[in-house]
């Protein structure tokens, strides 16, 4: 399954890893912000989303980040980039 049609059919969780302020600024509908400095402070809570999950940021790198570190602790992700490229494929 591709990471468009993840996003596209909701097969997911989005997780937004920007700062509560960036995400308080616009995001993606349904999506959840857990920045990416408290990734593992959080990560009980995230091992019980429903996965796989669409990280997103800005532009791509902390969402790269928070998706090498989830990847390497076994969890079920993928770098989505922008929050502003996950959300026009969830509106396709």
């Amino acid at each position: 399954m591709t990471l468009e049609n993840i996003i596209k059919e909701k097969k997911g969780t989005i997780v937004d890893v920007r700062t509560h302020e960036e995400f308080m600024g616009g995001h993606v509908a349904d999506s959840i912000n857990i920045p990416l400095g408290e990734i593992q402070n959080r990560f009980e809570e995230i091992q019980n989303l429903k996965a796989p999950l669409v990280l997103c940021c800005a532009s791509g790198n902390r969402s790269g980040q928070a998706q090498h570190y989830l990847s390497q602790k076994g969890i079920d992700c993928y770098n989505g980039g922008s929050w502003l490229d996950v959300n026009y494929y969830q509106s396709k």
